[in-house]
């Protein structure tokens, strides 16, 4: 019985990891399933609005219900200046060419984060739960964090908004069309411009809700741009273009690595949770590159 509830213990922990993974996930897939464009920036942009956050809070002391609606605010605002000056230079340029781009992107945002909030770590603390669920603790010695239950129902609802955003709204449905092709997007009346606004601005609210639930668990610091690279397997799995599809992803990451750093760890020396979720990508790369429920690309030559 101890070992039943140990092993549960350890996938419930991954479920739970694994939905923190598909929250930076679902920004990613957000930006390519409307734009096309592979963001390489996410992970910094959950840096980026973590530091934000943190930042107004320190500086002014005003409370998080202030602060909050203030940095979705500069988000949406971020979301246009990249628009304004790199997006709108690059339509109909080769995906390389894009991805290049949010790699520049990426570190103006990390170096601008550290000139106007400083490079120490900073605790965000805007009264999300923390700490260990007692009475499972207590009752049954049976250990979850409160933080990850609630990121695990965040998960949920953003899936729920954006799955419906995407499906039945107007806006859904053009960014939809921008993905497929810029240029017949363009000319049945779509505005290219407004249309990338609008979902940078979403990844940037995406973003910050990963950034926010990150930096309580772990504070604001600069290492929280390399969860992006733990985004990266998530998405390979779940698919590029799929909301569900980041969340599966995530959850079979997640449990993955615990398994494998609790059973495997001990007969290679253990760490192996740093690296089973690459291993598995590049595995299910050989076997189904477009995902799980990513599209399947064909292209006649």
């Amino acid at each position: 019985m101890a070992f039943d509830l140990f092993l549960l213990e350890v996938i419930v922990t991954g479920l739970l990891a694994g939905v923190m993974y598909a929250l930076v996930a679902l920004g990613f897939v957000l930006i390519f399933k409307a734009s096309g464009v592979f963001n390489f920036a996410q992970g910094v942009m959950c840096l980026f609005a973590a530091l934000t956050l943190a930042g107004i809070m320190e500086k002014t002391g005003w409370p998080a219900w202030v602060a909050i609606p203030l940095t979705i605010g500069v988000m949406i605002a971020l979301a246009w200046l990249i628009e304004r000056l790199v997006l709108r230079h690059l339509i109909n340029q080769d995906p390389i060419i894009l991805f290049m781009a949010t790699i520049g992107l990426a570190y103006v945002l990390e170096g601008s984060g550290d000139i106007i909030w400083g490079s120490d770590v900073k605790v965000l603390d805007i009264g999300l739960p923390q700490g260990a669920v007692d009475w499972l603790l207590d009752t049954h010695n049976f250990y979850i964090e409160k933080l990850e239950i609630f990121a695990a129902v965040i998960a949920a609802v953003l899936v729920g908004v954006l799955a419906i955003f995407f499906q039945k709204t107007r806006i859904g449905r053009a960014l939809r069309a921008v993905a497929d092709d810029h240029q017949a997007a363009l000319s049945v009346g779509i505005s290219l411009r407004t249309i990338w606004v609008i979902v940078w601005s979403v990844a940037g609210i995406v973003a910050l809700v990963a950034g926010v639930v990150w930096g309580t668990k772990s504070g604001v610091q600069f290492s929280l741009s390399l969860i992006a690279l733990k985004a990266l397997p998530v998405l390979i799995l779940g698919g590029f273009t799929s909301i569900p599809g980041a969340i599966v992803g995530g959850l079979i990451i997640g449990v993955g690595e615990k398994l494998a750093e609790v059973y495997m760890g001990p007969l290679v020396g253990g760490a192996v949770e740093n690296w089973f979720a690459y291993m598995l990508a590049l595995a299910f790369l050989l076997i189904r590159p477009q995902g799980l429920f990513g599209e399947k690309i064909i292209e006649r030559v």
